[in-house]
């Protein structure tokens, strides 16, 4: 498993920030099976974008771009600013926060606050259920990275600096990159 000294070095701007994250963070890595070099590395580095390096668990903009969008569930007034991107992995959508709330808890808490996601533990634990709800560890095990932001992201926005920490981590973890 990945070292606090490790997390460090691929996310240098986290700060404190990843001595908060550190035991939080690997225990939803272990819990969701990103237990290899290669799978830690592309999460992390997903991660790290994602969330500006442990800095951000609430998206930034308001949400009023995801008003209406029937694909995220948002179907009543106000989904779209209530169900923003959240936790390390910026869940997005009454759908999406339906499935990690019961992935989670066992119950629709995350319906009732969403906020809950912005929370250390909540936040490593849905960015981990979402890598392995989405079958990632399989893409990061064929260095697939571009497939897995695309899975992300649902395109390949911040795909150069994305990488960028992608190589980083991969060096610190000791996986040798394919061509």
């Amino acid at each position: 498993m990945v070292t606090l000294t490790q997390l460090q070095k691929i996310m240098p701007f986290a700060g404190r920030r990843a001595l908060l994250y550190y035991r939080p963070l690997t225990d939803a890595m272990e819990e969701f099976g990103i237990n290899t070099p290669a799978r830690e590395a592309a999460f992390l580095a997903q991660i790290a974008h994602e969330s500006g390096s442990l800095r951000y668990t609430r998206e930034i903009a308001s949400g009023a771009a995801y008003e209406g969008r029937g694909d995220l569930g948002n179907t009543e007034p106000g989904d779209g600013i209530r169900f923003k991107g959240r936790g390390l992995i910026q869940i997005t959508g009454r759908t999406n926060y339906k499935r990690v709330s019961k992935a989670l808890y066992g119950d629709l808490r995350l319906l009732k606050q969403p906020e809950l996601l912005e929370e250390v533990i909540a936040a490593c634990r849905s960015a981990a259920w979402f890598w392995a709800d989405k079958e990632l560890n399989t893409l990061a095990d064929e260095q697939e990275f571009r497939k897995i932001t695309r899975a992300i992201n649902g395109g390949y926005n911040g795909q150069i600096e994305r990488f960028e920490i992608y190589k980083v981590a991969c060096q610190t973890l000791g996986v040798e990159m394919v061509a």
